[in-house]
């Protein structure tokens, strides 16, 4: 700096050596003040958490004067998806195309509305998914809302920043829409309750459509009471009913496609319930073979060279036909919109549109008949008092900026279809977290039952949320160590209940000879053979690795790992099982079959 100074009183009557020191200064002045404002803005942006696209104030409707009781959502603070139309704003649909092609609102949606005559105050809308398409929450317009209990992984979507705003407490309670889960998959990702209602008890004048056979009005909170007090501002419930029973329902095949320990998950809504009153003994039920009995027009979606009772190919195949009517009733409501304008998209709901647009959809009847079949089958299972308990989401939130792999969004759709198709209600509830990402489990009951589900939610929450915290400090039981002859017998009266085609018996043998000798890998292989018949996957593969890392080179145990991954839509695991299996032999042709098959599928 000396140097400097001395170099400007040495030639301090040359104008041109003050013409560069007072660019220079200046130059250092307006960086100074860019970093500044980009610092405020970093900082404005880190208090919103990037969920809102507007802020803006919608004043709730003038309280009524006393002895009238109090506006039932008084106090309240929500925010919208920018899907729901606000009068004098622009719609956007997470979009700024669209935004910029469409007019001002002229009246403000009828859900918005009910909210404001109920004594909420609505502060403005929230970014979303473009067009409703994806369940990722990312937005290349307009950013990512950052996942306040995970941000450097997705908050979920499409309906984002809702979830987002209330995880930060931000606000209240936010809606948003659920179409293929846009409003269960963000609940799940934050860790806060999202609710699906049945399908049409929400009004949808003033709310752009995405798939209206499959559209949902959805809302989050972190406080049941207040879920509880939307749902019933929403969907016009009595405030008192009769206090019914209830009956859980669990979908032990539909946990499989979870990697969360069933002690945190089944155990801990068992161990809650116990301690409640009006609530039946659990009931567990092999999902997937129920829908393929019930739901015969599934056969039409499933692949040629999968059978419905094999596994969960049943639910792919109500997948395949959820997304076929999603892009169907896209396209008819937005394909004149997209070829006109051309909008710039996002590279992953591009390929959605494209893939809608361009699709011929034949035999559409069809689409609606597994709606009407799937509605009338989870009727028939749940009756008047049963509830599915199924897992939210098979997988914790991906990374920001990876994209989303055919396997996600295929073990995602497998499990988010049921209330899709079947129209039924579904809440999502947070369950504390596994190996540090947030997790969930969800409850479905029969179409028309939210009161019923909202109700449970309200009653069991405090129960399940200290079994949570009980199940989070709980260590697994290891594994025992006995008698190597008589673990040897047990293992060939297991190889003998195996051949008579007598699977639980062989599993029940194996299992008695492991707590015998744990260390076996044989044993652990033979039972994972026994639970692949069964359809019990999960297991499976659990079985696959104990004997993998007793046994490196056990081509038996990579093939039926293999299997179990591939069962369970994990594709790219499956496929390296079955690559390790052809090191190992390189002439196995189950082997070699299913790596091919696989390699298309992943590519």
């Amino acid at each position: 700096m000396s140097k400097t100074l001395n170099l400007i009183k040495a030639n301090a009557s040359n104008p041109k050596v003050w013409l560069v020191a007072g660019i220079t200064v200046a130059g250092i002045i307006v960086v100074a003040e860019t970093r500044r404002r980009r610092k405020k803005a970093m900082i404005i942006k880190r208090e919103d958490f990037g969920a809102f696209m507007e802020r803006f104030e919608l004043i709730p409707f003038p309280q009524p004067p006393p002895p009238a009781a109090k506006l039932p959502l008084s106090g309240l603070t929500f925010a919208i998806k920018d899907i729901f139309d606000v009068k004098g704003h622009a719609t956007g649909f997470g979009n700024p195309d669209w935004q910029r092609t469409h007019e001002v609102a002229d009246k403000t949606a009828v859900v918005v509305t009910a909210l404001l005559k109920n004594g909420a105050k609505c502060v403005g809308k929230t970014v979303m998914d473009e067009l409703a398409f994806g369940i990722t929450g990312e937005n290349k317009h307009y950013g990512t809302p950052t996942n306040p209990n995970m941000p450097s992984n997705v908050p979920g979507g499409s309906s984002s920043g809702s979830a987002v705003a209330v995880a930060a407490e931000l606000v209240d309670f936010a809606l948003g829409t659920d179409t293929i889960g846009c409003v269960r998959v963000p609940a799940s990702f934050c860790g806060v309750l999202g609710f699906r209602p049945s399908h049409g008890a929400v009004s949808t004048i003033g709310v752009l459509p995405n798939s209206q056979s499959l559209d949902a009005i959805g809302w989050f909170a972190c406080d049941p009471s207040i879920l509880h007090r939307v749902g019933n501002v929403l969907l016009q419930l009595k405030a008192v009913e009769p206090r019914r029973g209830r009956h859980l329902v669990f979908a032990d095949d539909l946990f499989q496609l979870s990697k969360v320990p069933k002690q945190k998950t089944v155990h801990a809504i068992s161990k809650a319930v116990e301690k409640l009153s009006g609530y039946q003994l659990p009931k567990h039920v092999n999902f997937c073979l129920f829908i393929a009995s019930n739901v015969p027009s599934l056969k039409g979606f499933c692949q040629h060279s999968t059978n419905l009772q094999n596994g969960i190919s049943a639910l792919q195949a109500l997948s395949s036909a959820m997304v076929s009517l999603q892009r169907y009733e896209f396209k008819t409501n937005h394909e004149e919109w997209l070829k006109d304008v051309k909008p710039r998209l996002g590279p992953e709901v591009s390929r959605c549109v494209l893939a809608a647009i361009n699709n011929t959809y034949e035999n559409i009847k069809s689409l609606y008949k597994v709606r009407t079949e799937m509605r009338a089958a989870m009727q028939s299972l749940l009756k008047d008092d049963g509830i599915l308990v199924i897992p939210t989401i098979a997988d914790p939130p991906l990374k920001l900026k990876k994209g989303s792999s055919t396997e996600f969004h295929d073990r995602a759709c497998a499990l988010l279809s049921v209330a899709s198709m079947s129209g039924c209600c579904q809440v999502s509830v947070p369950l504390g977290e596994h190996d540090g990402c947030p997790i969930s489990v969800s409850f479905v009951t029969y179409h028309g039952a939210d009161k019923f589900l909202l109700d449970t939610v309200l009653d069991m929450y405090a129960s399940l949320q200290e079994q949570v915290s009980i199940a989070s400090n709980s260590a697994p039981l290891p594994d025992l160590n006995g008698n190597m002859d008589a673990s040897e017998l047990l293992k060939e009266k297991g190889n003998a209940a195996f051949k008579g085609k007598q699977w639980n018996k062989a599993v029940n043998y194996y299992t008695e000879a492991i707590k015998l000798n744990g260390t076996n890998a044989t044993y652990y292989n033979n039972r994972a053979a026994a639970y692949l018949e069964l359809g019990c996957f999960q297991q499976a593969e659990e079985d696959c690795n104990k004997a993998i890392s007793f046994d490196k080179k056990n081509v038996k145990a990579y093939l039926r790992r293999g299997t179990a991954r591939d069962s369970l839509l994990c594709y790219k695991e499956a496929l390296e099982d079955f690559k390790h299996a052809l090191v190992l032999e390189p002439q196995n042709k189950v082997a070699n079959l299913a790596e091919k098959r696989l390699r298309k599928l992943v590519s």
